[in-house]
């Protein structure tokens, strides 16, 4: 049966191509800035020789595992969808579940919402009520990251448990916060109650219904076994890249590092896609491992930046480019279906 893409909700403005591109261009920039500084400091004579002791086929195969967490975190959006009542192709919804990758480099990775925005375009459901996928989506990747950092070591680095023990209480905050419809209703009201932002106060409504139905502790289970084994498949790419340019880093150390600066990337919410502080925690982690194996400081910075440069093209800006590709997928789609005349 041929689909067809609901009208904008009056007080919904539509999905902006120009402001996608602007985010996306301000993401790209700050990257090239925080990389080239990056190399500039790790000496780029150092990574260059480092780049040229990587085999080839392992960025192909890191982009691989990056790829195959898409596919099983698929089925953590399934579940979402299908909680709410939205009903999508199979294909279509796939599509979607890709496209939220185009603005990866958001801060929290909140452009994600853009998923919610392409669900509208087919079948009419508001924002409001798809756009919380995204906050339990955020909220059990973090639950899964502090699973594998549980997993790969906390007391290797006991100076940054405060990230863990930190998250882990705002975690449990949340869920107390988001499950309280009293609480809920009282925020509601107190809004409507304000003059300006008094007009959002039924979407916010909406919102924390859906939110409440998707974060209940009976789906958090499940939905964080998923993000643990998806996100272990992107520690185990950071690992291949560590463990080729030194041998001898153990791998569960290379799950700890991965996990927690992803944990703090997230956390700091004001760095786009964590950009910035995550690299700068896997470089300090993971030089401060070079060294003690006996590798020199310089040649060990230069690693250190290397493998970490490596994995976030292989995960973090491959999910980009996955999201625009698949962006572009849906996009066609709908122009061929809307060009397609009605049976």
């Amino acid at each position: 049966m041929k689909q067809t893409a609901a009208d904008p909700a009056p007080d919904e403005a539509p999905l902006d191509a120009g402001k996608l591109q602007r985010r996306l261009l301000f993401g790209v920039l700050i990257g090239l800035v925080l990389y080239a500084g990056l190399a500039l400091w790790a000496d780029l004579p150092g990574i260059a020789e480092a780049i040229g002791d990587v085999p080839w086929w392992l960025v192909p195969a890191a982009c691989g595992l990056s790829f195959v967490n898409y596919l099983i975190r698929f089925l953590r959006w399934e579940r979402y969808r299908t909680l709410l009542g939205v009903q999508l192709e199979r294909g279509d919804s796939f599509r979607i579940h890709l496209a939220g990758r185009a603005l990866t480099v958001t801060p929290g990775k909140m452009g994600e919402a853009l998923k919610s925005w392409l669900i509208k375009e087919i079948d009419g459901t508001p924002v409001a009520r798809t756009a919380p996928i995204v906050v339990a989506e955020r909220f059990t990747d973090l639950l899964g990251f502090l699973v594998l950092i549980a997993v790969g070591g906390l007391a290797t680095a006991p100076e940054y448990a405060w990230v863990f023990w930190g998250t882990l209480a705002l975690c449990g905050v949340l869920v107390v916060g988001l499950s309280s419809r009293r609480a809920g209703a009282a925020g509601v009201a107190l809004m409507r109650s304000l003059p300006v932002v008094g007009r959002a106060a039924d979407k916010i409504e909406v919102a924390l219904g859906s939110t409440r139905v998707l974060m209940a502790p009976r789906e958090l289970v499940l939905p964080t076994v998923v993000a643990t084994v998806g996100w272990g498949l992107e520690c185990t790419a950071f690992w291949w890249f560590a463990n080729t340019l030194t041998p001898g880093v153990p791998y569960l150390f290379g799950v700890f590092v991965f996990a927690l600066s992803a944990v703090a990337g997230a956390v700091a919410i004001i760095f786009p896609g964590g950009l910035g502080l995550t690299e700068g925690l896997m470089i300090g982690l993971l030089r401060e491992r070079y060294l003690a194996l006996g590798v020199a400081a310089a040649t060990a910075t230069a690693r250190a930046t290397t493998a970490t440069l490596l994995v976030r093209l292989c995960t973090l800006w491959f999910a980009m480019g996955v999201g625009l590709i698949a962006l572009g997928m849906h996009k066609r789609r709908r122009r061929a279906l809307s060009a397609t005349p009605a049976v």
